[in-house]
């Protein structure tokens, strides 16, 4: 559409999680690798947590990142070193966002650190390209929360991870097992998926 010209050309770039994330599963991923995999997500996380973040809010913002981060588009690489205020906002915008693609005609908020943080990829990202791709957005999300987000952020499992990595484990089980994602039951309005996220 007209006022969106890089839309068309941003959208080329993105591959939808569950592509992603059904590929994972046809090379029998194990747990611990899938840990490896979204690392930089765990990080994102435990810096929202860490200046008091809520943390089904902190989950939303890290899954939104994640969404964006298919293709040539990375903020989530810039959370963990950014100053207590900019890491709130940047919390603030994306549960915005994924608050308005609630609705069939979302009107999106401004953004303007996430865009800054794209920027610093060489991307652009203004509210409407949220807008445009308001069910890929949806879908993706959902299907990050449903699947690899509940290993991400599994503090148990992240603890075990950390052992494991200081010689203090063995090979355990736990890390060792196959991930298996489950499939993600998706409604024909998939903005209905958004009654699980967190409104506080």
């Amino acid at each position: 559409p007209d006022g969106h010209p890089s839309i068309t050309k941003l959208a080329s770039f993105l591959r939808p999680p569950a592509v992603r994330a059904s590929m994972e599963g046809s090379d029998t991923m194990t747990v611990r690798e899938v840990l490896y995999m979204y690392s930089i997500a765990r990080e994102a996380y435990e810096r929202f947590i860490s200046v008091g973040g809520n943390p089904e809010q902190a989950q939303n913002a890290v899954a939104l990142l994640v969404w964006l981060d298919q293709g040539t588009i990375s903020a989530i690489h810039h959370v963990p070193a950014l100053e207590t205020g900019a890491v709130s906002i940047v919390a603030e915008e994306a549960n915005a966002v994924l608050e308005c693609l609630r609705y069939p005609v979302p009107v999106l908020p401004p953004i303007p650190l996430i865009s800054t943080l794209c920027l610093q990829g060489g991307v652009y990202i203004e509210p409407g390209f949220f807008a445009f791709h308001q069910d890929l957005v949806v879908r993706g999300v959902a299907h990050f929360l449903d699947g690899a987000g509940k290993l991400v952020f599994n503090d148990r499992l992240n603890v075990l991870l950390k052992r494991y990595e200081t010689g203090l484990v063995g090979n355990p089980p736990e890390l060792m097992a196959p991930y298996s994602p489950l499939p993600v039951v998706v409604p024909e309005d998939c903005r209905s998926m958004f009654i699980t996220f967190s409104k506080d």
